[in-house]
């Protein structure tokens, strides 16, 4: 079975779509991608600074897309010759 979720969406035509949730990733799980001694707080304190992957939050809790992640590690790139 597909561990994708199916939800309707009208669309201008009338037809339904599937929509396609996107992985989303908390805190500690993009800490562990920048490093495995990266520390989570320090991106708790880019987020109050205005600095790091771009984030947004559900609710309490924050969330980041897999996609801003990337976008903006790859913006990091120094020394590139």
């Amino acid at each position: 079975m597909s561990a994708q979720v199916k939800r309707k969406a009208s669309t201008a035509t009338g037809k339904d779509s599937v929509i396609k949730p996107e992985a989303l990733a908390t805190t500690s799980e993009v800490a562990a991608f920048l490093g495995g001694d990266f520390p989570p707080h320090t991106l708790e304190q880019w987020r109050s600074q205005g600095k790091g992957p771009k984030y947004f939050k559900v609710g309490r809790h924050v969330r980041y897309r897999w996609v801003d992640v990337n976008s903006w590690l790859d913006a990091q790139i120094a020394g590139a010759a």
